[in-house]
Parts: C-alpha cells; sequence; structure tokens
C-alpha cells in the first residue's frame, strides 16, 4: 500500500474525474478481505455504502483488513487505512487522522453522501488501537 504522503502527492495534481479514478485505484489495491470478516461486528456504522473494518496484527504494528460495497467509498477506505496502517496501536489512538486527510479536501470533492461515514470509521480504527493498546 502507498503512503499516505505519496497518495496525497499525486491526488494534488489531479482533477474532477481524475480524482475519482485514483480512489477507485486505491481501492483496488486494498488487501482483499476475506468475506468471513463482513459481518454485522466489523461494519462501520453510518455509512452510506457498505464498509467494514477489521484489526489484526498487534500493538506493536496494528495491521486492518477494510472493504466496501462501493468503488469510490473503497477508496475512501483505502486513504483512512493508509493513515494508520502497520504503525503501533498507541500512535494510532493519540492520531488526528481527520488532519491527515485534510489534503484531500474530502467534503469539498465529494458529495456529503460518500463522506458522511469516514468520522465513523476513523472513530472504530482508534476505538480497535486504543482497545489492542491497553492489552
Amino acid at each position: 500500500m502507498r503512503s499516505l504522503n505519496d497518495i496525497a502527492d499525486e491526488y494534488e495534481f489531479l482533477e474532477g474525474d481524475e480524482r475519482y479514478r485514483l480512489l477507485i485505484e486505491l481501492g483496488r489495491e486494498l488487501e482483499p478481505m476475506p468475506d468471513a470478516l463482513k459481518t454485522d461486528a466489523t461494519l462501520v456504522r453510518g455509512c452510506s455504502a457498505a464498509v467494514w473494518v477489521y484489526p489484526t496484527g498487534d500493538t506493536a504494528a496494528l495491521h486492518f483488513l477494510a472493504d466496501s460495497n462501493a468503488a469510490i467509498t473503497k477508496g475512501i477506505v483505502a486513504l483512512v487505512i493508509a493513515a494508520v496502517q502497520d504503525r503501533p496501536a498507541s500512535e494510532i489512538a493519540t492520531l488526528d487522522v481527520t488532519a491527515a486527510l485534510e489534503p484531500f479536501d474530502l467534503k469539498n470533492q465529494l458529495s456529503s453522501n460518500r463522506t458522511q461515514g469516514v468520522p465513523n470509521m476513523i472513530a472504530l480504527v482508534k476505538e480497535h488501537a486504543t482497545r489492542i493498546a491497553a492489552g
């Protein structure tokens, strides 16, 4: 998976439909999430599309599997995951993911339907990290 900084550098030079295409491409690059993990327990509430997030790894390097049933939403999921992937759980628990995503200006680039679940997804990722960091 590309780093969030690398993605932001590319995103900055794109406009309109090209940004949508990049988000779709990022979604396709997500590590596959087994269907067995797509359960009610891993479902992110409040998203217009179905989004699932599942933590793996340990306190030293928390790794997330994630997926969505909508292409652009899956790209947004990929951005959130890129911000936190393989970092220590304690770091993710305190990371300002919203600030990390500011270069993408998602609220102005996408419809509110596509971004309404982003805070819930960030909250879920941080909850997982806090729980795992606490042991």
